[in-house]
């Protein structure tokens, strides 16, 4: 830990640590629980939460002994969230942070690094309005360290976690969230993980249908039908399956729905 992190965390003390399962958050609770006991761990679950990243998290507090409590945010109740608009993580965030000061009166923490500076995240301007913290933000520390300090956390292969956004990141803007939807997202993307581990795969849903996007080198060493084959039994009455295409990072968030 460097000893800027390490200082702002005990600036702060013990703290409400929200974590997704992803390694930037598990980082920052592996690092801040043992260095303030009195911290306490939460995990939101929804259909737009894989049940990977919440069993992850539970697996995890069990090993570290984190005080974990695992709520439901309840953004699905948000007709604004749903409608899956540009700024979809606004009020994504801002259900979480609500439903997490209920629970604790402790300083939130998120695991935001300095890199997800760079990207369009609404999301933190509702950690804002919530005086919510960034520690690694504060400490300036990027992902590539995050996973260094990963490791020397004793997080093993974890350290090694791939990026994985929301479910919900996977409709196209402007497409209404259904929690079906996501849940064949969820069980497709599985499915092709369970065959090619660690290979960036997206399933996403178009206006015109769901669609596979594969490791661009990879996917031109495989036949694109074998890929369509491990999709088709999740699909429902009706979908569509188009064709694979290479993975584009954060393809399904369009800037325009008009």
């Amino acid at each position: 830990m460097t000893p800027l992190l390490t200082g702002i965390l005990t600036e702060i003390g013990p703290a409400a640590l929200a974590v997704s399962g992803g390694i930037d958050s598990l980082t920052l609770a592996a690092i801040a629980v043992p260095q303030s006991p009195e911290s306490r761990v939460f995990h939101a679950v929804s259909p737009a939460v894989p049940r990977a990243a919440t069993e992850r998290v539970r697996q995890l507090a069990m090993q570290l002994g984190w005080p974990l409590t695992i709520l439901d945010a309840k953004e699905f109740s948000n007709s604004n969230y749903r409608s899956n608009p540009i700024n979809r993580c606004f009020y994504c965030k801002n259900n979480l942070y609500n439903a997490l000061s209920k629970h604790s009166s402790l300083p939130i923490l998120s695991g935001t690094n300095l890199d997800d500076l760079q990207d369009f995240r609404p999301g933190l301007k509702a950690a804002s309005l919530k005086n919510v913290r960034h520690p690694f933000v504060e400490a300036g520390i990027g992902k590539d360290q995050i996973r260094e300090l990963a490791r020397k956390a004793g997080l093993g292969d974890l350290a090694d976690l791939p990026a994985s956004p929301c479910l919900s990141s996977r409709i196209t803007t402007g497409l209404r969230i259904e929690p079906d939807q996501l849940n064949r997202i969820e069980k497709i993307e599985a499915a092709l993980h369970a065959v090619y581990p660690g290979i960036d795969v997206r399933c996403r849903l178009r206006p015109e249908g769901y669609q596979i996007e594969f490791d661009a080198e990879e996917l031109a060493t495989i036949c694109s039908s074998t890929l369509s084959s491990l999709a088709q039994p999740f699909l429902g009455p009706g979908d569509t399956l188009l064709p694979t295409i290479p993975y584009q990072r954060g393809s399904a968030f369009l800037t325009e729905t008009g």
